[in-house]
């Protein structure tokens, strides 16, 4: 795995968010990769909640000044970057005023979800991407972490698959069971058609549930990893009737040499 190029997708990562598991689990893997010699980046969204001085974000006014289109609306894309203390790997953050500046990632103060999550995943899915485009790195591996990061398996397959740069990427999906409830706008679906995306492929985000977004990522990639001990049941038969390889749950202490034996002999040796 030395040299190989894995991006790391996360809707949330420590130190820059509190402890989860999705946070701690996409922060140690990507860390643990990096210190095998696996050359890493991390995206993430960049949440209001998280302190810019402490965390020593800065713009990098080379990658900003893009507008994405967003069910039809210009919505600029502002990138920043930090680097984790002791370990030398960058993270870069996805940013837009009207998306991101609040100071709550995915609800309101009554603990509704915010109407416009919806778009804000398609932005963040494109802001990724894009990037990624400016950067010039083409990943062997893309590993995702979190709903809010759900879309861009569907993106990169579908919105970006005629992309060079992506040509022999593989995904991976990592699902846990810290979801929500409920559903996000049900507007969802016709906004991911507006980029020409097919009915078919979007069937699975019509009623916009934490467990149909899973679906619609687990069906756009090429491996999924249980993150949590316990996934939601008909996530489970969902899989079991899809052909994707899997990998089990597994314990921190195993994490490292699981998930990187995980990609060497079932992600990267997939045929095309």
């Amino acid at each position: 795995m030395k040299d190989k190029r894995i991006l790391y997708v996360s809707s949330e990562v420590t130190p820059y968010l509190p402890e989860t598991e999705l946070a701690s689990t996409s922060f140690n893997v990507a860390k643990q990769a990096h210190s095998k010699g696996v050359q890493t980046r991390i995206f993430m969204p960049r949440f209001g909640v998280i302190n810019e001085r402490r965390h020593q974000l800065h713009e990098v006014i080379r990658l900003s000044g893009m507008n994405l289109i967003i069910n039809d609306m210009d919505m600029p894309l502002i990138i920043k970057v930090a680097s984790i203390p002791k370990e030398r790997m960058q993270v870069y953050f996805i940013d837009n005023d009207e998306y991101f500046k609040r100071k709550a990632m995915y609800s309101d103060e009554d603990d509704q979800l915010f109407n416009d999550n919806d778009e804000r995943m398609i932005f963040f899915a494109k802001g990724v991407v894009e990037t990624v485009k400016k950067l010039n790195w083409a990943p062997d591996i893309i590993h995702v972490h979190g709903w809010m990061a759900s879309l861009l398996p569907l993106y990169l397959r579908e919105f970006y698959k005629e992309e060079p740069l992506f040509n022999q990427s593989k995904i991976v999906t990592s699902l846990y069971s810290n979801g929500f409830e409920g559903e996000l706008n049900n507007g969802l679906a016709d906004k991911v058609r507006f980029d020409k995306v097919g009915d078919n492929k979007v069937s699975n985000l019509e009623i916009p549930n934490h467990t149909n977004i899973l679906k619609s990522a687990i069906e756009n990639s090429d491996a999924v990893v249980k993150g949590s001990e316990i996934i939601p049941e008909e996530i489970e038969e969902f899989i079991a009737k899809s052909d994707t390889k899997v990998l089990e749950f597994q314990q921190e202490e195993n994490l490292t040499e699981a998930y990187l034996e995980f990609y060497k002999e079932n992600v990267l040796e997939l045929s095309e």
